[in-house]
């Protein structure tokens, strides 16, 4: 179980996406689970997606300014 960044609600690691800031400095959707890096879960919903771009709590989070391909990135994958 993983806590969700945007709600603040518990799912199955399966059931989220995992934002990763790189140790080289890059932004990635880690769809593996195994990426190298400072990780951020949010729950698959366009809810949770559009709460964290609008607070900016993925980059808070990460330490680091998320382009909006990201944010685009984790729409287009929600299934």
């Amino acid at each position: 179980m993983r806590l969700c960044l945007a709600t603040n609600q518990s799912f199955p690691k399966k059931d989220m996406f995992r934002v990763v800031r790189t140790p080289e400095g890059e932004v990635k959707i880690d769809l593996v689970g195994k990426m190298n890096g400072r990780g951020a879960y949010i729950s698959k919903s366009k809810e949770a997606i559009m709460l964290a771009k609008t607070k900016k709590l993925l980059e808070k989070k990460l330490e680091i300014a998320i382009p909006d391909e990201i944010y685009e990135e984790l729409l287009n994958n929600i299934k």
